[in-house]
């Protein structure tokens, strides 16, 4: 099918400020048996294009995020999910998975009673996991995300930054490799005016891992290479459960709005290790723009992997619908990025 043919109709979220564009249906077959393997082949084909048609300015932003709803792998989810951004196809997501559920309640997709809690089963690239929807007088009131199993990678590995010197971070997986540090050790705090300087950092520490063999997943290949960078910082607290702000860059450069679902485990995993958060204890994960998630280990993983099993809690909210199209005279195509 020809691009000028295209017609695609978008749903469009945010989950604590972080833009998610849901896209169910598309004029075009991603081939595959699992959400992994459609991944596999979207980067190579007409669904790429379709990516860079939404990512792309004037129809998204450099900092845009998205995702394609699927079929799921097996019965045993609702559906599956593809997600994207600026530069190709993620394997995790999971401010993604919290508006996909949110959407699926609220479209009815998913039917859920008016008060109590509703499980979005949703397969993704990385494995299978759960968007829980509470529900209070026929309204969505919290989504909690139950991500794949988190688990330290490696520790205090030294990167050779070129503006920040030698940095030490730690990676954590949690349905991607995150590199993470204290804001501090890189002469940075986790603010809004120092957004320019975290970008320049996060590609620095990103760049510098590349090739590292602790960034080789060890049982799965396609998974290779840090996804994201999370700078840290301590907030203070009067009461339990610990508080910390984060930002995390990835995506050679794009910086995430909320607190970050998927990095916000990977934080868990490393706090919890070091017994910094202890067994049953809350993390308050607040991002660059203030808003929050709220996060704790809820199982132990088994299988070869092991690790830790972390919900990830917040709002998602719709912001609007659309439908695109790229008429066949124009000239920019499937759009350009001008950050």
């Amino acid at each position: 099918m020809k691009a000028a043919l295209w017609e695609i109709e978008t749903f469009d979220y945010h989950t604590a400020g972080e833009p998610f564009r849901i896209v169910p249906a598309l004029p075009i077959v991603i081939e595959g048996g699992t959400a992994r393997e459609r991944r596999e082949f979207a980067i190579k084909g007409d669904a790429n294009k379709i990516r860079k048609l939404l990512v792309n300015e004037p129809r998204g932003h450099a900092d845009m995020y998205g995702g394609f709803v699927v079929p799921p792998n097996d019965p045993g989810a609702h559906f599956g999910a593809l997600f994207w951004h600026r530069e190709g196809f993620s394997t995790v997501c999971g401010h993604g998975t919290m508006a996909l559920g949110t959407w699926a309640v609220r479209s009815g997709l998913v039917r859920a009673p008016d008060d109590g809690e509703t499980d979005v089963v949703i397969d993704i690239p990385s494995g299978r996991v759960t968007a829980r929807i509470t529900m209070a007088e026929g309204k969505v009131r919290e989504v909690a995300f139950h991500n794949v199993p988190s688990y330290v990678v490696a520790r205090d590995i030294e990167v050779k930054t070129a503006d920040f010197g030698r940095l030490r971070v730690d990676l954590a997986w949690s349905g991607a490799l995150y590199a993470s540090l204290p804001a501090a050790a890189a002469g940075l705090e986790v603010t809004p005016s120092n957004l320019a300087k975290v970008i320049a950092a996060g590609h620095q520490v990103a760049a510098g891992l590349a090739g590292n063999p602790a960034t080789q997943h060890p049982f799965s290949t396609g998974f290779e290479g840090v996804f994201g960078t999370i700078f840290h910082e301590p907030m203070t607290t009067a009461g339990p459960g610990l508080r910390q702000r984060n930002v995390s860059v990835f995506a050679d450069g794009q910086v995430a709005r909320s607190p970050s679902g998927s990095g916000t485990a990977a934080r868990v995993a490393l706090l919890s290790e070091a017994g910094e958060l202890a067994e049953g204890e809350i993390l308050e994960n607040y991002s660059i723009i203030d808003s929050r998630f709220a996060a704790r280990v809820v199982d132990q993983a088994g299988g070869p992997e092991g690790g830790l099993v972390v919900e990830v809690s917040g709002r998602s909210f719709p912001v609007g619908q659309g439908k695109f199209t790229l008429d066949a005279d124009d000239e920019l195509g499937v759009g350009f990025v001008l950050r």
